[in-house]
């Protein structure tokens, strides 16, 4: 029995198998994305969706879904489903539809009269393209198999319209055919592992409506394109694979089938709760010829490096995965420009914009330092990054970012929210937090810590040399590493209590949220968590205790941390309706789960054994969310109110991340014990 599956009973039930969404992904940057019961319900919904680097940045959906017929005696059976304008729904083959189990794939199972079909489907790792399996398990005459391709041919954020310019050529290749709707794109190969006809039939279906779209206040019709059909005999108890790729495959007759099963038996398998997550942490990752990099979300978000940094541990080093976690610091590091690391590091016009983000930066390879034990060799390796960095915020930077006098870290704009709370619908920035922001000084003073640390290690000789007069590294090394420390230090000493003075409130009982100017921004945030969860951190166990009692009482859900407190006038209970309203709630009480881990952290730091059972029953209560939304994996954020309904993007990275790190913190102290 699979762990996750979903019954005919569900299945029928539009409203229930049309907001469970099912996602693949290969290394790059590519993915395959639909409902439950495939009918897509999104623009960003299609069965191959790829970059296409000779067009821009963006991902392209080319193939958008496959339509199955199965014929008998004359008669056919279409297992399709779309929604047209005005929420009609044709041909309805999902009354069809007998079982859907997750593992080991993805496996649909319909019950056409006599006639038992079942269709599974994967994403190969390291090329563009899908393949579908289709079995005839039971059948008591002939029976044919007839493939409709709808092709889209536009990158996810727009929709396709009907036009007389579209290209209806087609090229035959074996077993099967090559196109593209237009010239400027790459061309699309179809091929069966079964000698099939091809008939050539190209046509326009109109109106194909997308609710997700038109609930979030977008267009929501478009227009497919259908080349023409594959027909293929199939008899009982055969196999018959379909692929849709950029390249040819060659001798697909005997290469579908060795393709599917190796690609098959190399996925985890989804047998649990921490399978499920290990499967989607490996989703985040894309490599190419900018490195290795982590998409922050599917099905719309591209890299982000804040959001790499945060989740990234998770992601890695609480799998195992040391090497992986490297790969991806190393190929951010080339990216920084003047101690700044770019937003989105694959982009090609770069922007410089997070304030937090150099400091994610620190706490992530700190991560890393620790769990490998390398904190010996760091400094040799990134000295020369964590230097650059510091001296950005040392000497002042664009966005008015600088370091006062007595150590703090100040910097914002009013149009441009540099912090991870940086919604800005309609060009004004909902929480702009100018000036001194709590986690961005307690991340600040983490940062400046551990790059002592390290570079104290770093030092293997206590006397002054000149780097003039000696050719050796090692002393060379250790003489930059000595004059840094003699410059930090000092400025740190008594940053602790220059933070206090700035954020603590005796008579309130938690921190300021961002400070400026006379203003102290009270608002009951979770920004302040983080101060009691980092290695190094700005404040005293008792003040870590009130943070940590405040964010349980007005902020903690059974899904992360609210980001405003319900008491606030402000405060945002459901995240929903179209862009202004939602990014007006994003950051004003809606839920966020990647929040959790440093709760989690903070929480177990101060009350250790004792509370290990409440840490635990929030980590396995996401167990049942991993069937609500997008099927094995955890999506981007909740409603702040109860029942907390998932929203956002049905898979982040962080949030995977998070929950994979708490898993290693429980087990962590369970081994203590």
């Amino acid at each position: 029995m699979s762990y996750i599956s979903f019954d005919k009973h569900q299945l029928v039930n539009l409203e229930y198998s049309l907001n469970k969404e099912l996602l693949r992904v290969n290394r790059n940057g590519s993915h395959s994305c639909t409902t439950l019961i495939h009918c897509n319900t999104r623009k960003y919904h299609g069965l191959l969706v790829c970059p296409v680097p000779n067009i821009d940045d963006k991902k392209h959906v080319l193939l958008s879904t496959l339509d199955e017929t199965i014929e008998q005696h004359g008669e056919h059976f279409n297992l399709g489903l779309h929604q047209f304008e005005g929420q009609n729904f044709s041909p309805k083959g999902h009354k069809y539809i007998r079982e859907y189990t997750l593992a080991p794939l993805p496996k649909r199972t319909y019950n056409v009269g006599g006639v038992i079909f079942s269709k599974e489907s994967l994403y190969a790792t390291d090329k563009d393209c899908a393949i579908v399996k289709y079995t005839l398990e039971e059948a008591h005459s002939k029976t044919k198999l007839i493939i409709k391709p709808y092709l889209a041919f536009r990158d996810v954020h727009s929709l396709s319209k009907a036009n007389d310019y579209v290209n209806k050529s087609f090229e035959t290749i074996d077993s099967g055919i090559r196109t593209r709707m237009y010239d400027t794109y790459p061309h699309l190969y179809m091929q069966v592992s079964k000698n099939a006809e091809y008939k050539h039939n190209p046509d326009w279906y109109y109106n194909i409506e997308y609710q997700k779209e038109l609930d979030r206040g977008y267009d929501g019709l478009e227009d497919l394109y259908v080349p023409g059909t594959f027909e293929v005999d199939i008899k009982k108890g055969e196999s018959i694979y379909f692929s849709v790729g950029l390249e040819e495959i060659s001798k697909p007759q005997t290469t579908l089938k060795k393709m599917f099963s190796a690609e098959a038996k190399s996925r985890i398998p989804r047998n649990n709760f921490e399978d499920c997550l290990k499967d989607s942490a490996l989703k985040f990752f894309i490599k190419n010829e900018n490195g290795t990099n982590v998409v922050a979300g599917h099905p719309w978000f591209g890299a982000r490096s804040r959001d790499t940094f945060i989740a990234l541990p998770g992601l890695t080093l609480a799998v195992g995965d040391k090497k992986l976690c490297k790969e991806v610091l190393d190929s951010l590091v080339e990216k920084l420009h003047n101690g700044w690391f770019p937003d989105d590091p694959c982009a090609r016009e770069k922007t410089y914009s997070g304030v937090d983000t150099q400091l994610w930066f620190f706490w992530a390879l700190q991560q890393y330092a620790y769990q490998t034990k390398t904190q010996n060799k760091i400094w040799k390796q990134y000295g020369n990054a964590m230097v650059s960095i510091l001296n950005m915020y040392k000497h002042g930077s664009h966005y008015h970012v600088h370091m006062l006098p007595n150590g703090l870290i100040y910097g914002g704009d009013e149009k441009q929210p540099l912090t991870w709370m940086n919604a800005t619908p309609e060009g004004v920035a909902v929480t702009p937090r100018t000036g001194f922001a709590v986690e961005v000084n307690a991340l600040w003073y983490n940062a400046v810590m551990f790059a002592i640390e390290t570079a104290k290690l770093a030092k293997d000789t206590n006397k002054v040399i000149s780097r003039a007069s000696t050719t050796n590294i090692a002393v060379a090394e250790a003489l930059e590493a000595t004059n840094f420390v003699n410059e930090w230090e000092p400025l740190m000493q008594n940053f602790p209590a220059v933070f206090k003075e700035m954020f603590w409130s005796k008579e309130k009982g938690y921190l300021a949220d961002c400070v400026n100017g006379g203003h102290k921004d009270f608002s009951v945030r979770p920004n302040q968590i983080f101060a009691t969860a980092l290695p190094y951190s700005p404040i005293s166990e008792r003040i870590s205790q009130l943070v940590l009692e405040k964010n349980r009482q007005e902020l903690l859900t059974s899904r992360g941390l609210r980001t405003l407190s319900p008491k606030d006038e402000n405060y945002k209970s459901v995240y929903e309706g179209n862009r202004l309203q939602r990014d007006t709630a994003y950051h004003q009480g809606t839920v966020w789960v990647w929040l959790l881990q440093f709760f989690a952290e903070g929480y177990l730091k101060i009350y250790g054994d004792s509370r290990l059972d409440f840490i635990e029953n929030l980590y396995h209560g996401f167990e049942q969310t991993i069937s609500e939304y997008c099927i094995g994996t955890i999506a981007e954020i909740y409603d702040g109110d109860p029942p907390h309904r998932p929203k956002g993007a049905i898979s982040q990275a962080w949030s995977v991340g998070a929950l994979l790190r708490i898993n290693q913190i429980i087990e962590t102290y369970k081994a203590k014990q």
